[in-house]
């Protein structure tokens, strides 16, 4: 059975995407504990993300780099964190963090409760930041 996330990126279930190639989808995350939290997954459906073969992880990383740049520029924030943690779906998958401090990294903080319009004008912006970017 596809993933949640293969599911996204096949259009089954709505996303805010932020950013796709034909390797990679970026799309913010519906449980964020920021604004700007923002997930970058394979379209390859990898359940591990040290199981994706090097090639394609160098890309992930280089595609998730340049997503995160533009997460930095559309959302005020001192830094962007990275994480990886592969337990909450099995589809490989990078986490984009917006920092102000280093307990914005922990995943264990309560989830924001957005509204749908505020989670398209942060996906919009980012989705802008992106774009100029290339």
């Amino acid at each position: 059975m596809a993933t949640i996330f293969s599911r996204i990126i096949k259009g089954e279930i709505p996303s805010y995407k932020i950013a796709e190639s034909d390797k990679f989808y970026a799309f913010l995350d519906v449980n964020p504990r920021v604004k700007g939290h923002t997930l970058v997954v394979p379209k390859l459906e990898v359940d591990y993300i040290f199981d994706i073969d090097d090639e394609l992880l160098g890309e992930m990383m280089v595609f998730a780099k340049k997503v995160a740049k533009a997460v930095e520029a559309a959302v005020p924030c001192k830094r962007i964190g990275v994480t990886v943690l592969g337990l909450e779906v099995p589809h490989a998958h990078i986490h984009l963090i917006p920092l102000q401090s280093e307990k914005d990294m922990n995943l264990s903080n309560p989830k924001l409760k957005l509204e749908a319009e505020e989670f398209t004008e942060i996906a919009n912006k980012i989705r802008k930041a992106y774009s100029e970017l290339k």
